[in-house]
């Protein structure tokens, strides 16, 4: 059987890609996304389909029915919720999950997945989340999870959450959360090492360029950008692994001199990435080193909009639209495909288990 899907902040469509590519049969047909940016919209209805529409959530609940669905994924807007943001407390994105549930109320969903940066779970929002969905009566289970432990090659860490209507009801739902399929090579060998950053990108040449190319991929988003020479010169100054303290030991007479006033701090901004690790999270800005550890293992550059691509293991055929600017959002907002997969999967044994008792019932 098929089931419907519904993916609310949809994005680029990176947990929709979970959802449908390379599934072993048609496990899942997409039916609706809803997200308020255009170039995100674009690059999901290229990759999925017409059916992806740019425009505020709550207008759209204003002025349509919602479809019947199996599921609902979706990651509500992080800001609000991010250690990042130092206004957070009160920030109006922090109350999209209410259409979210809305719309799972609505739609007879079975299922629904909600995707979102670790503050999510130690959030006031997240007991109302709690609340709302046990008066819906769904059962839900909720973790932070590290996208490394399913084969993604990059340290990022996640809060899902998964409710199943009824699921108190029914004794022999699959283990939460889905099982990994690496580890962390420091804590044993009982499951394959984290996938490693040269697995990824160390087959690529050396970017050409600095616009977005008109040549299949993977070099369509393989190019470079314009640093000074002072930049260069700064980037010369890192060791693989190595930070921004690195260079103010190095070359203090080129290293900003906010940096020099600044003595602790983050090890991960003007950072170099490791080839035998996972990259770390990877953000919007991926192409700005002075924003985290994003210089490239063993060439003097930041990191491309492929190489990103690649980290958060979007395949080479996925096609972005958009600017360079609009396709790095897209990229670094991202729930990582092959991670979205393993949850899908989970997802599938549920249903299919809900399915099998509706039919003996």
């Amino acid at each position: 059987m098929t089931f419907r899907v519904i993916d609310l902040f949809s994005g680029a469509g990176g947990l929709t890609a979970g959802f449908l590519f390379n599934q072993k049969q048609k496990r899942f047909a997409g039916m609706l996304a809803i997200d308020n940016d255009q170039a995100s919209v674009q690059t999901y209805n290229k990759n999925f389909g017409d059916h992806g529409i740019c425009t505020d959530i709550e207008d759209w609940l204003a002025n349509h029915s919602v479809p019947n669905a199996d599921v609902v994924i979706g990651g509500p807007p992080c800001q609000g919720f991010s250690l990042l943001n130092k206004n957070r407390k009160g920030d109006k994105r922090r109350a999209l999950w209410e259409p979210f549930m809305e719309i799972v109320q609505k739609s007879g969903a079975s299922v629904f997945v909600m995707e979102n940066v670790q503050g999510l779970l130690k959030s006031e929002e997240f007991q109302d989340i709690l609340h709302k969905a046990s008066e819906m009566n769904f059962l839900v289970h909720y973790q932070l999870l590290n996208t490394a432990d399913y084969g993604v090659p990059q340290t990022r860490k996640r809060a899902i959450v998964v409710g199943i209507k009824n699921g108190d009801k029914c004794k022999s739902l699959p283990y939460f959360p889905p099982t990994p399929t690496h580890n962390d090579p420091k804590k044993g060998f009982l499951l394959p090492p984290w996938e490693i950053t040269d697995s990824v990108i160390g087959d690529l040449e050396e970017p050409v360029g600095t616009e977005l190319r008109n040549t299949p991929p993977p070099y369509d988003l393989h190019f470079g950008r314009k640093p000074t020479e002072l930049s260069k010169k700064r980037y010369r100054m890192i060791p693989p692994g190595g930070n921004r303290f690195d260079l103010q030991k190095r070359a203090p007479e080129i290293t900003p001199k906010c940096w020099l006033n600044k003595p602790t701090g983050s090890t991960d901004l003007f950072g170099r990435l490791w080839n035998d690790r996972p990259s770390v999270t990877i953000r919007t800005e991926f192409y700005k080193p002075e924003k985290g550890r994003y210089l490239h293992p063993t060439q003097n550059r930041p990191i491309t909009h492929r190489e990103a691509a690649r980290l958060m293991s979007f395949p080479d055929e996925f096609i972005f639209m958009g600017s360079k600017i609009e396709i790095a959002k897209q990229i670094g907002n991202a729930v990582p495909p092959k991670f979205a997969a393993h949850i899908a999967d989970y997802v599938y044994e549920i249903l299919e288990i809900m399915l099998s008792k509706e039919k003996v019932a």
